[in-house]
């Protein structure tokens, strides 16, 4: 939702912490951490020795070839050496690491020890499938724990994992998994979803007749629901028949430091999904230190992100920061609202959560029941909260205060994007908090607002957010498009600035404001999803010859989509063909298209060039002056 950031920056209601946060917390003097953080190398050097390396780095930033910047050069370390076998030797050893739940109330719990055989039994397993260092698996799977032991298993052994959101449908999976060229896709007989089950199977059926470059299909049975072997059997193999007899012990691979990691996919403004590239040391980095910080994370902590592991946050701060940290990790399958609107009250009750972490979309979801559920459990273990995905309106940032927290939680609203791999701006524990902003830069993080010419605009304006100093655990390029990576993030500003594409503002006290996107993403529900994806999706269906959306204003999810359809000859607008347009849509990308409304009309606003001016049709939406229409076609 594109808040109107000129009201909320009147916003002057000031949070402050309490004394026990202040007494716990890793940070204590925010500015001075802050301060300490302007020498990069230093502050990012000092961070990283809370790993074991397999040999120490050379040099912790090369920047000799902008923006194509390494960190902890010559360095070798693997990540799942450091999030799992490194805790077996510990009194950790025997410590719940994934305590999975779910909305039937089943559970699963896996120590640390146990963790680490069932990851070594995987990786050798995918050995014996002929996965080397370099190669790409890719997991289209529910929230269940084989998905944690999946990718930390291709860590181990070097491979690059591409996980694909259970949420996306055939036609995004076959986009995704062809780019990145996956050879082993591991799926499952399905997910819970608000009683029911999703056959992730089935799509992934239809999705692999597609993509040739895909040699093994690995099924985990998640929930019972029966399932077909498809035309494509003789590559499908059960999860637990592959790692049947496989030793429990694996040798971590040793990694370079610039080694890639994994791969993960996001909308753009234009049609192909972006392939990022995260790499190991510095991304290891980035997001323990981070999630260490901002959520004062200690040993006695149970930790619950409410996120998909399927998008960034679940990757960072679902199972890398929290496993790197030696922490408790909650891993929750299904909805915020089922059986009934308490049931996540209930789980941060029944297991004593104390960190809790959700998006802004969730809580307005919520609010919409008033104090009801919140009241029927005791949530006195909540020490912290958060949120991510968007900016939240101080509405729901109080409601979320005053009934989660109990006016006693810190709420660390957090900004950041796939591309940087960790929190960029964001308070710490002890930080004043105003409502709706997310206030200050991490410490070592140098963020500013600017005008089109890269110059910083006077406090209260609004403009372009950028970063001005590369970060460890920022992505390295864009899968095979060394030239979009370009193109996208840092050829808009001179001095090799990097452009976030949000807008945004900041107040008299250095608060940054986040006002939403500037290019043609919609972030419905915290999701991004590109325009072009969404158009391609319409245009595919026989009745559409031509289609420009937009997002629309929703006071749940953010934004919908609302598209302008140009029919074929003969073809009406029916409520008929409205549904079922909608159905197509949700078909090719998945259910986070929510469309919102669909309108027949003969023309769309198009440059000479015959690019969509879709500037136009939000302003038109929204009552505004359409501005400089000069390259507008006749």
């Amino acid at each position: 939702m594109l808040h109107d950031t000129s009201v909320l920056m009147d916003e002057k209601r000031v949070f402050e912490p309490n004394e026990e946060v202040k007494k716990r917390a890793h940070v204590k003097d925010w500015e001075a951490e802050i301060e300490k953080g302007k020498d990069l190398e230093k502050y990012w050097g000092e961070k990283a020795e809370q790993f074991e390396w397999f040999k120490k780095w050379d040099k912790v930033l090369d920047d000799s070839n902008k923006p194509f910047y390494k960190w902890f050069t010559g360095g070798k370390i693997n990540l799942a050496y450091n999030a799992v076998d490194r805790w077996i030797e510990t009194e950790k050893r025997n410590q719940i690491a994934i305590l999975y739940v779910n909305e039937r109330g089943h559970e699963r719990k896996l120590t640390y020890y146990e963790l680490y055989l069932e990851v070594n039994k995987l990786a050798n397993a995918l050995k014996n499938l002929g996965v080397k260092k370099g190669d790409t698996v890719s997991m289209y799977l529910p929230m269940c724990p084989e998905l944690l032991i999946a990718m930390l298993a291709c860590n181990k052994i070097g491979a690059v994992h591409s996980v694909v959101y259970s949420g996306l449908s055939v036609g995004a999976v076959v986009d995704r998994m062809n780019d990145a060229k996956v050879k082993v896709l591991f799926t499952a007989d399905g997910t819970f979803r608000r009683g029911k089950i999703i056959d992730l199977k089935k799509i992934s059926d239809e999705a692999v007749k597609m993509c040739p470059t895909i040699e093994t299909i690995v099924v985990v049975k998640n929930t019972g629901n029966p399932i077909e072997i498809s035309e494509i059997s003789g590559r499908e193999i059960y999860y637990d028949r592959l790692i049947e007899g496989e030793p429990s012990e694996c040798e971590a691979e040793k990694m370079d430091a610039e080694d890639p990691l994994f791969m993960l996919y996001t909308s753009g403004s234009t049609g192909k999904p972006k392939g990022v590239l995260h790499t190991t040391a510095g991304y290891m980095v980035g997001v323990a230190t981070t999630l260490k910080y901002i959520f004062d994370i200690h040993p006695d902590d149970l930790w619950w992100c409410t996120a998909d592991i399927g998008w960034i946050t679940g990757h960072s701060y679902i199972i890398y920061g929290p496993l790197l940290l030696g922490t408790t990790t909650v891993v929750y399958e299904g909805a915020p609202d089922y059986p009934d609107p308490g049931i996540w009250w209930k789980v941060v009750e029944k297991y004593g959560v104390t960190k809790f972490y959700t998006a802004p979309t969730a809580i307005r979801h919520l609010m919409r029941f008033g104090n009801k559920y919140t009241n029927l459990y005791n949530l006195n273990s909540l020490k912290i909260l958060g949120t991510v995905g968007e900016s939240i309106n101080p509405e729901a940032w109080i409601w979320y205060y005053k009934n989660v927290g109990k006016d006693n939680c810190p709420i660390v609203d957090t900004w950041w994007q796939t591309e940087t791999g960790m929190h960029l701006i964001s308070p710490l524990p002890v930080s004043p908090l105003k409502p709706g902003s997310a206030t200050k830069a991490f410490p070592g993080i140098d963020a500013q607002v600017v005008d089109e010419d890269g110059k910083e605009v006077p406090l209260g304006k609004g403009g372009y957010l950028v970063i001005k100093t590369p970060w460890p655990s920022m992505f390295r390029t864009l899968y095979q498009d060394k030239e979009r990576f370009l193109e996208v993030y840092w050829k808009d500003f001179p001095g090799c600035i990097y452009k976030s594409g949000d807008m945004a503002r900041q107040d008299e006290d250095g608060y940054f404001w986040l006002q939403g996107r500037s290019d043609d993403v919609l972030k419905i529900s915290g999701h991004r999803i590109g325009t072009a994806e969404v158009e391609s999706a319409f245009v595919s269906h026989l009745a559409v010859v031509e289609a420009a959306v937009i997002g629309k204003d929703d006071p749940i999810k953010g934004e919908v989509i609302k598209a302008f359809l140009i029919l074929k000859e003969g073809k009406k607008l029916d409520s008929q063909l409205i549904d079922e347009l909608k159905r197509h849509v949700r078909h090719e990308l998945g259910p986070v298209a929510v469309v919102g409304e669909i309108v027949q009309v003969q023309t769309l606003p198009k440059t000479r060039s015959g690019k969509i001016m879709r500037r136009v049709l939000r302003a038109r939406e929204k009552g505004e002056d359409v501005g400089d229409t000069s390259t507008l076609e006749e």
